[in-house]
């Protein structure tokens, strides 16, 4: 697998086709933003969050992917993300109706080639401490999946 060009969106077999297309849309806005990202990466709550953006300033966005409305009323967690977060955003396809996700929420819409920010977030600023726990755990979740992308055999010492 090479190390240059667009970096591959982690799969573990719990994305449909549409929230691929989604997320690949939705981190190709973020890259045009300056924000590197992060799919599936793991929370000190124990949820994964679909995508953490991190800005130069560390600001640090969370992006939750809607493929369907099913997608969106079975999902109760996306509150917690918050947590996280300076800013929520909702990602979802032009399929899905935008006047069902939160008002309280930032809303993106995506499809295969990019997406648009169709509603900013409200900024609630993580504390100090909350910060550096989410850079710490960014940056080693990255630099984890890098090893494994230059030393396939490594991911066998343990995932991320």
């Amino acid at each position: 697998m090479p190390l240059h060009g667009e970096a591959t969106i982690l799969k573990d077999g719990r994305q449909s086709e549409t929230a691929l297309t989604i997320a690949r849309g939705t981190r190709r806005l973020l890259r045009a933003c300056k924000f590197a990202t992060l799919t599936e990466m793991p929370l000190a709550s124990g949820r994964r969050a679909d995508i953490v953006a991190l800005a130069q300033d560390s600001t640090i966005l969370i992006v939750e992917i809607k493929s369907s409305v099913a997608d969106f009323r079975a999902d109760i967690k996306w509150p917690d993300y918050r947590a996280h977060c300076d800013k929520l955003y909702f990602a979802i396809s032009e399929h899905t109706p935008p006047e069902i996700m939160p008002e309280d929420a930032g809303l993106i819409i995506a499809d295969n080639f990019g997406a648009e920010i169709l509603r900013e977030a409200p900024d609630h600023r993580l504390a100090a401490a909350t910060r550096r726990s989410m850079l710490v755990r960014f940056a080693h979740t990255a630099a984890l999946r890098l090893h494994g992308l230059a030393d396939p055999e490594v991911s066998s010492f343990g995932s991320v």
